[in-house]
């Protein structure tokens, strides 16, 4: 829904020159923005749907953002890792979580460990661990080594993580930690308080690895032309595809919500 000034390029490398407003602010600097059409739409699909902001930034790094629609009841945070309600992080979710991560496999302090042996700072910028849960990597993409990403994949999924690359972020992330875990717990919440009736269809979209499993077990989902995604051709029985890539896609992306929202009871729906 949000997009920095590179990550707006369409697919032939312009700026779309249309009306947009910032979102996002970052040690008193923009950083993120929407169209201004994206905000009218986000704003009406808030009225007739319940939207479940879902991301995998942190809690710190997702009350940043300004979007238009709310407040909301319910978000989704660090990929799954933190549920907040009414803005409050959800202690039992994240208590439970942590003792299936620490059942799982490897530790965060050992896969942190391991991985602050398998790199250096001539290609890995910046080495960040998020919210006590999972840790990523922001790289120099020009001299990131080759075989990088799938050996340390392969020692990640030996002990119950796995890693992915998204732009220049590499993350590090245990198998317990999936959005759509969580999507499902406050779907699951949302139907038992009556907010959501029983057969509402779950709307969801994403562009990126870590997006996957939440865009397979939706109802129905959408993805952008760009992104992680789009350089996998990854695609699912479910799935549509945007017409561009961009900050276009976003508005896209808006109305094939609206569009799914108008022919049922309110849906969850997830961005």
């Amino acid at each position: 829904m949000i997009y920095s000034r590179n990550a707006s390029r369409d697919a032939s490398g312009a700026t779309p020159d249309l009306p947009s407003v910032c979102v996002e602010h970052y040690q008193g600097a923009p950083l993120s923005f929407m169209t201004v059409i994206a905000t009218e739409r986000l704003r009406a699909l808030a009225e007739v749907a319940a939207v479940i902001p879902t991301t995998t930034r942190t809690i710190k790094q997702f009350k940043r953002i300004g979007l238009p629609g709310a407040p909301w009841r319910f978000a989704v945070t660090t990929n799954g890792g933190n549920i907040l309600d009414n803005g409050v992080p959800d202690t039992r979710w994240r208590s439970s979580l942590d003792a299936e991560v620490r059942s799982g496999g490897a530790t965060l302090s050992q896969v942190n460990a391991e991985l602050l042996s398998r790199i250096d700072d001539s290609w890995a910028t910046k080495f960040r661990v998020a919210d006590h849960l999972f840790n990523y990597l922001v790289v120099d993409m020009a001299r990131q080594p080759a075989d990088f990403l799938a050996e340390w994949d392969a020692w990640c999924r030996a002990r119950g993580w796995s890693a992915s690359q998204q732009g220049r972020k590499i993350y590090s992330m245990p198998d317990a930690v999936c959005k759509s875990r969580a999507v499902a717990e406050v779907r699951r919440r949302l139907q038992d308080s009556g907010e959501l009736a029983p057969e509402a269809r779950l709307l969801a979209a994403g562009d990126g690895a870590l997006d996957a499993e939440m865009l397979r077990t939706a109802d129905a989902a959408i993805r952008p032309r760009h992104g992680e995604l789009e350089q996998l051709g990854w695609t699912s029985p479910n799935l549509t595809l945007t017409p561009s890539a961009g900050i276009l896609a976003g508005v896209e992306i808006l109305d094939w919500f609206l569009a799914g929202a108008a022919f049922a009871t309110p849906e969850p729906v997830l961005s």
